[in-house]
């Protein structure tokens, strides 16, 4: 009788614990542990951004602003949409790698200061149909200025890091633009 009540006993572990083995790691019904692993790959990438306002074919255009942006010395307000060819070297001329889509905007006051959200679309090589997106504050007056990278699609899934931008040429009148960006992904 003895071991009759510990089959049983076994029997109820055994229909109570399947099922929860049967799940794996889920966690609740919405939240399910994926597969853990410390093969991170770290990516450096050297492109040239050209940022173009002026001529017939602008690649950055103003959509909107603050009802005071055209008294502000910095523009603050003013708001960008950009559709902005990576190159590979800084002659516009080179090989095209990509293509920065997002939008920037004057987000301060007492400098030239952006706050850029933009996504860096690669058309090219080995990341080809992959993104990594960045979203933070561009000192642009500042010679060299750090911005996170903050995800990414493609070979750059859960990417973060960090990219580091360099004003290669400037035009004052225009607001034409060629910057070099050295991002570091971890993905």
């Amino acid at each position: 009788m003895a071991k009759a009540k510990d089959v049983t006993t076994m029997m109820v572990l055994l229909i109570t614990i399947m099922p929860l083995a049967a799940h794996g790691s889920r966690l609740y019904s919405w939240a399910n542990r994926l597969e853990e692993t410390s093969k991170e790959k770290v990516t450096n990438l050297q492109f040239y951004f050209h940022d173009t306002l002026s001529g017939k074919n602008p690649t950055a255009v103003k959509v909107a602003q603050g009802t005071d942006t055209d008294k502000s010395p910095t523009l603050f307000g003013a708001v960008f949409m950009v559709d902005d060819a990576l190159t590979e070297t800084a002659d516009p001329k080179s090989k095209l790698v990509g293509r920065a889509q997002g939008l920037y905007g004057a987000s301060c006051k007492e400098e030239v200061g952006l706050i850029m959200a933009m996504s860096f679309c690669f058309e090219d090589g080995p990341y080809k149909d992959s993104t990594i997106s960045m979203i933070g504050k561009n000192s642009v007056m500042n010679p060299i200025r750090e911005m996170p990278i903050v995800g990414g699609t493609g070979m750059f899934r859960m990417a973060r890091g960090y990219a580091i931008a360099k004003t290669n040429w400037f035009d004052p009148k225009t607001g034409d633009a060629i910057v070099g960006y050295n991002v570091t992904v971890v993905h």
